[in-house]
């Protein structure tokens, strides 16, 4: 006899954001865990990593389980961070790039409000406190000042669909709200939770980026629907539009007054995904391709100018063997986009937007990273990434430490991270991130000090808990 679990309706998926914000705060410990009963490894190889039973949980909703009556859990984080060279070469009074330098402190907690809801709706909203976030002063002194706002965040409605005699659906749809592209994927090749998992608050970070890598994080609302076919096919539509108005709940916290400080779309803007993924015994393979199309005004607080387009293609795989001795996995991505300056370039600038001197550009990242653990406690990971693309002054302009003397965003580095996890619900980690090339340049490349790619590496070493 087949069996259909209903469909719920869309209001359903809005009164779940609220039910779910709207329970108590309490019981510090790890909600997934209690609802299923699984201990964290199930789900993750280290959070937030997912292994193939993990996938399924989120694909199905997060509703696997029991609901807790207190479906809460904290994160929180402590690091020591040591850049090569923390002068940043213009001899000014903020010559200092990190005034915790060589320096241990307290860097993040989050409160998770996630679990299930019904036996068709559930979710998480994380609410961080980032205690190094920076401020700089109108004599460009930039100092540390505690931020709180909303994190990454998914809420799902799911149904299942099981033929006659299936032990476990064979096909899996749902709805998604979230807020940040890719948030909502359940492989960690793609940016929203790919590696690295932890990064560095005081990493001095190369200027190019993609729309799709996280440019867009807290700062839009996106809704779609997917399937997923036999374990083997999914297939996603999302659409993407500014947290406003009745959505303003998913940037909480962002500084939405200052012109340039959040990214403001026009109308729904489309992303794709299709994957194919295989299991067999304790290994996993996927192989995919997703894309975001933007269209972003130049200056949030102009929204009646034309808009710039980006769009962004991208294609991805991940290995994983997972075992209770030696652990695998692997992911790598690569990214390509396309930005047109509609607006920006025959405007010589709108605001506090871009002053591009191209009419168009391309911007291209690769990233790969390996991992191996023993024992599910003691891991090991090598990671490299390169970004190339179209050079341009006006976009990249010279500038201490951040800038490029060329106006090239070519970047290439790699990290090594040792990760040892005592117990599940504690990781120590220690992260190493190179640079043999930044903004254009392996050496003088911002154009304005004697500052090499080298002076940015940066030692990292972390502390997470989870509770």
């Amino acid at each position: 006899m087949r069996s259909i679990e209903p469909f719920l309706p869309l209001k359903a998926l809005c009164s779940g954001v609220l039910l779910l914000v709207a329970l108590p705060h309490a019981h510090a410990v790890p909600s997934y865990a209690r609802q299923t009963g699984q201990a964290c490894v199930a789900c993750h190889i280290s959070f937030p990593e997912l292994t193939a039973y993990g996938r399924y949980f989120k694909l199905t909703g997060y509703t696997i389980g029991d609901r807790q009556l207190f479906p809460v859990a904290v994160m929180a984080q402590a690091s020591y961070n040591s850049i090569r060279n923390n002068d940043d070469g213009t001899g000014s009074g903020a010559s200092v790039i990190n005034n915790r330098n060589n320096d241990a402190v307290f860097s993040a907690a989050s409160l998770f409000v996630a679990g299930k809801a019904t036996d068709y709706l559930g979710g998480f909203v994380q609410y961080t406190y980032n205690n190094v976030s920076s401020s700089t002063d109108a004599n460009g002194i930039t100092s540390l000042k505690g931020h709180s706002g909303l994190d990454n965040s998914d809420i799902r409605l799911v149904g299942k669909y099981a033929g006659s005699g299936s032990q476990e659906p064979e096909l899996i749809y749902g709805l998604t709200v979230h807020n940040n592209p890719t948030v909502q994927d359940v492989w960690n090749s793609t940016s929203a939770f790919g590696f690295p998992y932890t990064a560095s608050p005081f990493a001095v970070n190369p200027a190019a980026k993609t729309q799709v890598d996280n440019t867009l994080a807290q700062q839009v609302a996106g809704m779609g629907g997917y399937i997923f076919l036999k374990k083997s096919i999914y297939a996603e539509l999302s659409f993407y539009r500014t947290a406003d108005g009745a959505f303003s709940f998913f940037r909480a916290g962002q500084d939405t007054a200052t012109p340039g400080a959040v990214a403001r779309l026009r109308g729904y803007n489309p992303y794709w995904r299709l994957a194919w993924n295989h299991e067999w015994g304790p290994n996993s393979v996927m192989v995919g391709t997703y894309g975001l199309r933007v269209n972003r005004y130049p200056d949030n607080s102009m929204p009646s100018t034309p808009t710039d387009q980006y769009t962004d293609y991208a294609v991805d795989a991940q290995f994983q063997s997972v075992s209770g001795v030696h652990t695998y996995t692997a992911q790598a991505a690569y990214i390509w986009e396309k930005q047109d300056y509609k607006a920006s370039f025959p405007a010589g600038g709108i605001g506090a937007g871009p002053v591009p001197i191209n009419a168009t550009n391309n911007l291209q990242t690769f990233k790969v990273k390996g991992t191996y653990y023993y024992q599910r406690k003691y891991g090991a990971t090598v990671a490299y990434f390169n970004t190339t693309g179209s050079a341009d002054a006006g976009l990249y302009a010279p500038a201490a430490v951040t800038g490029s003397a060329n106006g090239s965003p070519n970047s290439t580095g790699y990290i090594v991270e040792l990760n040892y996890l005592p117990i599940q619900n504690v990781r120590l980690m220690l992260q190493y991130t190179g640079f043999t090339k930044f903004n254009g340049g392996g050496t003088a490349y911002d154009g304005v000090g004697t500052r090499s790619a080298r002076d940015n590496n940066l030692l990292f070493a972390n502390v997470w808990v989870a509770f």
